[in-house]
């Protein structure tokens, strides 16, 4: 058998290219690769993990009123269609505080006096589920996961919860009892009527608290959402890790966004990434848009081309043990920005590092924006794209905010009047889009009309171009820290790397060659027998037939099976 593969491997050389060639394709051991790997992801013992989800309970204690009751409900599944739901995620809050993805969990937080009292609402394993959707949580799973030692089961969560609505005392089947005469309950609730959101998430906690009498009930998003906004080092390192992994799907997208012909192939390298790299999940859905689709703020659709002279914009996150990046780069999908892209771009980059440097503890997050919009008005103004820097007439071409709270939710929780402070981690994203539309949809004044009819022969000359950067900050005790530094952002920067990273990642090609190098068809114990080549197929062996194209990229495509089998 050795010397047919022997025979195979000569043939193949022969047919296809030298060893020289094949070693052109690969770099050289010593030379560096322009993609940067993502690194281990962090690592905690039970300890360290039981600490940090301590200290978060007690701070939560701290914030609440003496003899009080915080009852925090899992995240209920979501239906997608019919008897079919979305991945489940644990509501943020419950997670935060417990580490636990089990569905149907129950958090109560009692405070009477100066005594804390937890107890989890747990659902019992079950044979018969695990069977259909895989293992649940023992007890002694929950205690090793949260810290939380006192474990009720989940069955009686509703006996529970009407002895907290007749105000009596709760003892669970196994002696448990919870003290319910508390003056005030908390629960996760909507901030008001018209709060849509909170509204649809809270939906469970919202109906019961109004089912109440006797109580002073608060909301308590603004205790959570407090603690949430600063993040500790263990946060801090898991959302590094998501920035990692997010940073290396860009740089593989960057790489062989010259070979794709459509968007949906970029975002499948992206969320291919996302898999290889262990991520739960996409933080929000993947926004990759070439050319006029760059300049959606929200396309997903992911269905238009890919053309050579186009920008290609891309804004992922991969979320990582529920903590998301939030990462945006624009750049030319042949690897050579234009004069009119690059003018763009460069203001873009410009507002950004303005922004930056005006970041510190102290500083509002309305300044650090303000510094963005500043360079914004001044650089379209320059290029003639509005005719009054003191006016609102940018917002034609920069229509958002220059970025957001970042952390459990791509637009996390927390207060925008705070100062910065250390620990908290925000988005950094100023934008110039031009649709090719805008000025067809402006208000039917004299004023907006005029300027329609000045920037119009400007316009002309960038529209369909779409430019994003947005970059994920940690506030520093002097400053803050670019998380994604690793990801180039320059315009020389940019070029450099997809110039070297093009020749570090293949692009599996899905279309068929019409004329292929070498083709084997058939291949198989019945239609190559032993008296032709003399090849013995061992029995029990599965043998792929079909054809098989070769080439400087290979690929094997319209492949099957078969098993041969004997004694």
């Amino acid at each position: 058998m050795k010397k047919y593969t022997a025979l195979f491997i000569i043939l193949g050389f022969l047919l296809f290219g030298s060893a020289a060639d094949l070693s052109a394709e690969t770099p050289g051991k010593s030379e560096p690769k322009a993609i940067i790997v993502t690194p281990p992801a962090p690592k905690f013992t039970d300890a360290e993990r039981q600490t940090e989800l301590a200290r978060r309970r007690i701070e939560v204690f701290k914030r609440m009123k003496p003899n009080s009751i915080f009852i925090l409900r899992s995240a209920e599944p979501r239906n997608y269609a019919g008897d079919v739901d979305f991945y489940y995620r644990q509501e943020n809050n419950l997670y935060y505080l417990t580490n636990l993805k089990q569905n149907g969990a129950t958090l109560v937080l009692v405070k009477n006096g100066d005594k804390n009292q937890e107890y989890l609402f747990l659902p019992k394993r079950s044979p018969q589920a695990e069977t259909w959707n895989g293992r649940m949580y023992s007890n002694e799973d929950a205690q090793r996961i949260s810290g939380l030692k006192t474990i009720v089961e989940a069955s009686e969560t509703q006996n529970f919860l009407q002895a907290v609505k007749d105000k009596k005392p709760f003892t669970a089947k196994d002696g448990t009892s919870i003290a319910v005469a508390a003056e005030n309950t908390y629960f996760l609730l909507p901030f008001t009527e018209r709060d849509a959101d909170g509204m649809a998430e809270f939906r469970r906690e919202n109906e019961f608290a109004k089912s109440l009498a006797g109580y002073k009930t608060e909301n308590a998003r603004p205790i959570v959402d407090d603690l949430r906004l600063i993040k500790s080092p263990y946060e801090i390192k898991l959302m590094q890790h998501a920035i990692d992994i997010t940073t290396e799907a860009q740089m593989r997208s960057m790489a062989m966004v010259g070979r794709a012909k459509h968007e949906y192939e970029v975002q499948a390298e992206v969320e291919y990434t996302f898999r290889r790299r262990n991520a739960d999940y996409w933080g929000y859905p993947s926004i990759v848009g070439c050319g006029p689709n760059a300049t959606t703020l929200h396309y997903v659709e992911s269905q238009g081309e890919v053309k050579h002279g186009d920008l290609m914009l891309m804004d992922v996150g991969a979320e990582y043990d529920h903590y998301t990046a939030d990462v945006t780069r624009t750049f030319p999908v042949n690897g050579k920005f234009t004069k009119e892209q690059a003018e763009i771009y460069q203001i873009v980059y410009d507002a950004q590092e303005a922004a930056a440097k005006l970041a510190k503890p102290g500083a509002s997050f309305g300044q650090v924006g303000d510094a963005a919009t500043e360079v914004i008005k001044d650089g379209l103004f320059k290029l003639g794209l509005i005719t009054d820097k003191n006016s609102d007439q940018y917002r034609v071409w920069y229509m958002h905010g220059f970025g957001h709270w970042l952390g459990m939710n791509v637009h996390d929780v927390g207060n925008y009047g705070k100062p910065l402070q250390a620990g908290m981690i925000f988005t950094n994203e100023p934008g110039i889009y031009l649709r090719e539309d805008a000025l067809e949809y402006l208000p039917d004044t004299p004023e907006w009309q005029t300027f329609a009819a000045k920037v119009r022969p400007v316009f002309e000359k960038y529209k369909t171009i779409g430019v994003r950067i947005e970059d994920d900050m940690l506030v520093t005790n002097s400053g803050v820290e670019w998380m994604t530094r690793k990801l180039p952002r320059s315009i020389a920067a940019v070029e450099a790397f997809m110039a070297k990273a093009e020749k570090e990642v293949s692009l599996a090609q899905a279309e068929r060659e019409i004329n292929p190098a070498f083709a084997v068809f058939g291949f198989s114990q019945s239609n190559l027998p032993e008296n032709k080549f003399g090849f013995v197929f061992p029995s029990g062996k599965t043998v792929r037939q079909g054809w098989i194209w070769t080439g400087k990229s290979a690929t094997l495509s319209g492949l099957n099976h078969v098993h041969l089998h004997g004694e």
